[in-house]
C-alpha cells in the first residue's frame, strides 16, 4: 500500500495502520520522528500503525490529519450492503 494517490476504502483497524504507515514512509519519517512532531506516544503511533483495534479515536483523527489525509464517511451501495452482511 505505497500509493495513497487515490482513495482507498478502510474497512478494519489494519488497513487504517497500514495506510498511515505508508503516508508516514513515503514522506520520509521514522516512527520516532512522527510520534515527535505529531505529539503522540511512540507506542501509540506504532500500535495504530500495526492495527490495534482499540486506539483512542480522537488520537487516530490527530495523526491523519497530521499526515495530510483525512477519513471520509460514505454511503455504501445496496449492493454492498447486501454482501456485507
Amino acid at each position: 500500500m505505497s500509493d495513497l494517490s487515490q482513495p482507498i476504502v478502510i474497512s478494519d483497524a489494519r488497513t487504517l495502520g497500514l495506510a498511515i504507515r505508508a503516508r508516514r514512509k513515503r514522506d520520509g519519517l521514522t516512527l520516532v520522528e512522527t510520534a515527535g512532531l505529531i505529539n503522540v506516544g511512540i507506542r501509540f503511533l506504532s500500535e495504530l500503525e500495526n492495527g490495534k483495534p482499540t486506539v483512542r479515536l480522537d488520537k487516530v483523527l490527530k495523526v491523519v490529519a497530521a499526515l495530510g489525509l483525512r477519513l471520509q464517511v460514505v454511503p455504501t451501495t445496496r449492493i454492498e450492503q447486501t454482501w456485507e452482511r
